[in-house]
């Protein structure tokens, strides 16, 4: 396990080229700090340069895919890239190892699969939407016609291609799974029906569920006309960044939909397990329950399958085995999460174990309490030059400890960041994070409520203090 650094390291990129590598760094607390660059995120059409090849994100709206669009984006990876699948916390996919002179060929076959409705917006398609929605009975409103109303109308917005790439929307059931990853415009279907709109952490509005896609485009259209108010280069990437933190942009929005403000439910803390009348432990971070997941309508009908990829990374025979299952079913698509895993709904009843047993056969988890769970990575080395350690590996030998060694407890998701930027860290909620430094790594414990606990433990102590924070213990 590589504990400290090497040096001495490679210089930093321009500051036009930094970009996290999902696009979700961390949000800021306090007052809203101006963007003095243009934002560089990338996305199908602009790669970005890295220590392993140039890099693409594609963005896909609620991570629902086509089974033959699947079927084109693992096509490219093989073909352009390092063959591998790379999911981000946005339910994205990120092609890696990329050819410098392949920007035109790849463009081609992902526009011909229906992945680039729009070159304008392109980078501008970030929903995220609650995976489960309309598959495990729970929820207020299947929000499906949400997500593919709101993905239209954001295409065809002229002022929306403005926003940055790190612009999130998230489109939630009423379960709170998706609320909860801090995005700049939130939809949450609410018990009586109706929508709740949140801008940033502003209190919601309350309006016709009908017209929750159109209020949150013109949210993010005001949002860009208040991140350029003079018609120049936007000051704001993100809500947060805005001075008040969008406060005005909700008192503006109020009066023009005419929306009474609301009160959030407080989500559920367990879902109902529904083939055992209880709650049933919920994975960190809110994650969808790994395995097979029945709908309490339909005993014995269908099911949707579950399952996580270690480190977010698929491999092509494990996107393979996804894609060929999807394609097997009636409704032909696949749902990828924000938290690095993939739904795959319409299964046969009868054949569910059998599906299941093939997916974990190729690699994949299938089991909540598999230790793989709650378990994420920043790309590190040797694909980004200012990372300073190789955190998949060093997350991996823990996830796998050596012979003698306890593995480490799991009730807290835990995150390795290569350096402190922290790309494609949790955003909220109770974490560890595992951040390289010139010395080694630096273990933080955050909980709710309480200041973060760190320390900078020896190596031969690493996998004690992170099993530790992971069980919530003080460290120090």
């Amino acid at each position: 396990m590589s504990t400290a650094p090497d040096q001495p390291r490679r210089p930093p990129r321009p500051a036009a080229e930094a970009c996290p590598a999902d696009g979700n760094a961390q949000v800021r607390e306090g007052a809203g700090q101006p963007r003095n660059r243009a934002d560089a995120c990338p996305g199908a059409l602009r790669l970005h340069p890295a220590d392993d090849g140039a890099l693409a994100r594609v963005r896909i709206p609620g991570g629902v895919l086509t089974a033959a669009q699947a079927q084109r984006l693992g096509e490219a990876a093989r073909r352009f890239g390092d063959g591998d699948v790379h999911l981000t916390s946005r339910g994205n996919v990120q092609l890696r190892g990329l050819g410098a002179a392949c920007g035109a060929d790849m463009a081609q076959l992902l526009g011909a699969a229906g992945l680039l409705p729009s070159a304008a917006h392109e980078r501008v398609r970030n929903i995220v939407a609650s995976p489960l929605s309309g598959l495990d009975g729970r929820g207020h409103l299947d929000v499906g016609e949400w997500l593919r109303a709101l993905d239209g109308l954001l295409c065809g917005s002229g002022t929306a291609a403005a926003l940055s790439g790190r612009f999130l929307f998230a489109l939630d059931d009423g379960r709170g799974d998706v609320a909860a990853l801090a995005p700049d415009v939130t939809l949450r279907a609410a018990p009586d029906g109706t929508a709740l709109l949140r801008v940033g952490r502003n209190p919601a509005l309350r309006l016709p569920a009908a017209d929750a896609p159109r209020a949150a485009l013109l949210a993010a259209e005001a949002f860009v006309t208040s991140a350029a108010p003079d018609g120049g280069e936007p000051t704001a990437w993100r809500v947060a960044d805005l001075p008040d933190r969008g406060a005005a942009l909700t008192a503006a929005l109020a009066d023009r939909l005419t929306a009474p403000p609301a009160t959030e439910p407080t989500p559920p803390s367990a879902s109902p397990d529904p083939t055992r009348g209880k709650a049933a432990p919920t994975p960190p971070s809110d994650s969808p329950a790994l395995g097979p997941i029945p709908h309490p309508a339909t005993p014995g009908g269908p099911l949707a399958l579950s399952v996580l990829a270690p480190l977010g990374r698929l491999t092509p025979t494990q996107w393979r085995a996804l894609t060929a299952l999807a394609a097997r079913t009636p409704a032909a698509h696949l749902r990828l999460t924000p938290w690095r895993g993939a739904v795959v709904p319409g299964v046969p009843a009868d054949r569910a174990q059998e599906e299941l047993a093939a997916l974990a056969a190729a690699g994949l988890v299938t089991d909540t309490a598999s230790p793989w769970v709650g378990v994420s990575a920043c790309a590190g080395r040797p694909g980004c030059a200012k990372s300073l350690a190789d955190v998949r590996a060093d997350a991996a030998a823990l996830v796998h400890p050596a012979p003698g060694d306890s593995a480490p407890a799991r009730p807290l998701p835990v995150h390795w960041s290569g350096c402190s930027r922290g790309c494609g860290r949790p955003r909220t909620g109770d974490r560890v994070d595992v951040v390289a430094t010139s010395g080694g790594y630096r273990v933080d414990l955050f909980r709710t409520g309480a200041p973060p606990r760190g320390a900078h433990p020896r190596p031969s102590d690493l996998a004690a203090t992170v099993a530790a924070a992971r069980r919530g213990a003080p460290i120090e």
